[in-house]
């Protein structure tokens, strides 16, 4: 639709007007702001394989390449503590987080010693994780488990080369199955809009998550930085943004429209009956986990390489180089190589994109923050989403989405990712020697 492609191509622009690196000489990150709330993200950038469509830092697994990386982790844990932060989520995201079970479950025990507001910790997985042993030592350390799925589809795991990795479809499926009772909340992450998806594939998708047993999914649309464009069209073909709207009709149509699932955000889903299921320990309930951690911490910092942090007005991206951020740390400083600087605009821009995304934006905590309204702050994209037919309530309290307002964020949140991917994209380009040959050899 006209409006879709307008909406890429203006956030695109934007994107790329502010989302540029710049040398970072900074050795600590500032320190938090007293009362706020922060989440606390760790990245893991190692993979068994490296799969075409993904923008993370990631390197192929070798353990001796990993193990003094958790440590070094730990390390850069305790200086946030000696900041002064403390958090009450974790996030661990990569690369493969359970790569090396012992290393990433010591590296949980610590942040629980040392940030006692902790209430809950996400971690991303793969299939072939969801076994016994693992689950075993996942349970009770991991609250909310989000597991790499893409598809249940056999034909789209090997052209994605991840059918001899992690099994087929109906495999992962049982493996799903199985663990999704030892969790608060079980993620299935699912990518929609493959070249060689049909609605028929996209359905028979849907339907295995709802059978599943997943207490939540999120279906992400797929989205590529240039330095993954050329493989991803190698492997699986070149991206058609014309039915992307269509699709994400049917994912609505087929998980909220029957009552099976609500809305966590624009594109994560809570199955219904899970909004309620915090136990007395006050670990959140699966319906307040969702796989986007923006949407609950506006402000995050990151460590381990590749991490990307927002505080304030900063943007902070983690050297992508595994042996520099080693050193870096040893050296008694943090892992930040680049950053970018936010103006009020950038921030306002940026609270109004993912406040919707998680489904209402607050006018008067935005005007509180700000120091004007959001039609004051941003009269153009106002106007657009107006016009648009984007918004189900727009009063003096709030905002909510229609389900165009809904794509219409979908789309915004997808070009938006494209610019940290290329943000990511820049940090890559400086890794030299044998990490670059792992990377682009």
């Amino acid at each position: 639709m006209i409006s879709e492609r307008l909406l890429s191509k203006i956030v695109e622009a934007v994107t790329k007007s502010y989302l540029k690196l710049k040398p970072c000489k900074d050795t600590m990150m500032p320190a938090p702001e007293p009362g706020k709330e922060y989440m606390l993200y760790m990245h893991v950038p190692f993979c068994e394989r490296l799969c075409p469509y993904c923008s993370f830092n990631r390197f192929p697994f070798a353990e001796d390449r990993a193990r003094p990386y958790f440590k070094n982790m730990r390390r850069e844990m305790l200086m946030l503590a000696d900041l002064g932060y403390d958090f009450q989520s974790v996030y661990v995201g990569g690369g493969t987080p359970t790569i090396m079970l012992d290393e990433l479950c010591e590296t949980l025990d610590l942040a629980r010693e040392t940030f006692p507001s902790i209430k809950e910790v996400s971690a991303e997985t793969n299939p072939n994780h969801l076994i016994p042993s693992y689950i075993e030592k996942l349970e009770g350390r991991v609250q909310r488990l989000s597991v790499g799925v893409q598809s249940f589809d056999d034909g789209l795991l090997k052209q994605m080369d991840r059918y001899d990795k992690y099994g087929s479809g109906e495999e992962i499926l049982a493996r799903i199955k199985e663990a999704s009772p030892h969790f608060v909340s079980m993620n299935a992450d699912m990518i929609f809009n493959f070249p060689a998806q049909t609605e028929d594939i996209l359905i028979s998708d849907i339907e295995k998550v709802i059978s599943s047993g997943a207490s939540q999914t999120t279906f992400y649309p797929l989205m590529a930085s240039p330095s993954v464009q050329k493989q991803l069209a190698k492997t699986v073909g070149p991206v058609d943004y014309a039915r992307e709207q269509r699709f994400y009709e049917i994912i609505c149509e087929l998980l909220v429209d029957t009552g099976a699932y609500d809305f966590g955000s624009a594109w994560t889903f809570n199955r219904r009956g899970t909004a309620d299921d915090a136990p007395a320990s006050g670990v959140m309930g699966s319906a307040d986990m969702i796989d986007e951690y923006v949407v609950n911490y506006e402000e995050y910092p990151a460590i381990g390489s590749g991490g990307i942090t927002y505080l304030g007005k900063n943007l902070f991206v983690n050297t992508f180089s595994v042996a520099e951020y080693n050193q870096k740390i040893e050296s008694g400083r943090m892992s930040m190589m680049g950053q970018t600087r936010f103006t009020l605009l950038d921030r306002m821009r940026y609270r109004f994109m993912m406040q919707l995304f998680g489904l209402r934006l607050d006018k008067r905590q935005f005007q509180e923050d700000f120091g004007m309204t959001v039609e004051m702050g941003l009269p153009a994209e106002m106007a657009f989403m107006r016009a648009s037919g984007a918004f189900a309530k727009d009063d003096a309290n709030e905002l909510t989405l229609t389900p165009k307002g809904r794509y219409l964020t979908v789309v915004m949140m997808r070009q938006f990712f494209i610019g940290v991917n290329n943000l990511r994209d820049q940090a890559r380009q400086a890794l030299t020697g044998e990490e670059h040959q792992l990377i682009f050899g």
